[in-house]
């Protein structure tokens, strides 16, 4: 499924305003915490509403099947709750990706069932949406142009900004900041 015409330069811009918002350069990430002061969202571990023990259960009949989701309990109070079991790294992401459904003013629209647990979700264009723009949020393009130009690897990268090194090479690739860093690099030694 393809991302609309201009969306990911629109993503791009969202998370260049949003650090802006919050004073940070634009070869700095946004971390989690950052987002929820600057939008007013409530961010709370899935363990502080329910018993640890359903997540294990969950996860046991379907290992990653719940992240994260958002919550509006009234106009004015939006709360995500992630999943307690997540490594920190992987909460980072789950919680971007809820913040770009509420910055894209993403609706949920469908009921799922797993189990005996019934959930809502967005549609697959959505979540697509959701996905790039998170990425935007915790590893923008400038912040990985940085980075590489420092010798940075995915390793590094992921260290530094509290995300998997999956992710961080997910970014490198998708933003083509790899492949122009690779390009930087063969045009020095041809020309040395």
């Amino acid at each position: 499924m393809a991302l609309r015409r201009g969306f990911k330069s629109e993503a791009e811009r969202i998370a260049a305003r949003l650090r802006e918002d919050l004073g940070v350069g634009a070869a700095q990430s946004v971390t989690p915490d950052n987002l929820a002061e600057l939008l007013g969202v409530e961010i709370r571990s899935g363990d502080d509403l329910i018993p640890r023990s359903r997540f294990v259960a969950l996860d046991e009949l379907q290992p990653d099947a719940f992240s994260a989701c958002t919550f509006r309990p009234s106009p004015d109070r939006v709360v995500i709750v992630f999943n307690p079991l997540s490594a920190p790294s992987r909460r980072t992401s789950d919680l971007a990706h809820e913040f770009a459904h509420i910055l894209l003013d993403h609706d949920l629209s469908r009921i799922e069932t797993l189990g005996d647990i019934t959930f809502l979700s967005c549609d697959p264009i959505q979540e697509e949406e959701a996905a790039w723009l998170s990425g935007c949020l915790i590893l923008p393009r400038p912040l990985l142009l940085a980075a590489v130009r420092r010798g940075a690897t995915a390793s590094d990268i992921a260290k530094r900004h509290g995300v998997s090194e999956t992710m961080a090479r997910y970014r490198l690739n998708v933003t083509g900041v790899a492949r122009q860093h690779a390009a930087r690099r063969k045009g020095r030694a041809s020309a040395g």
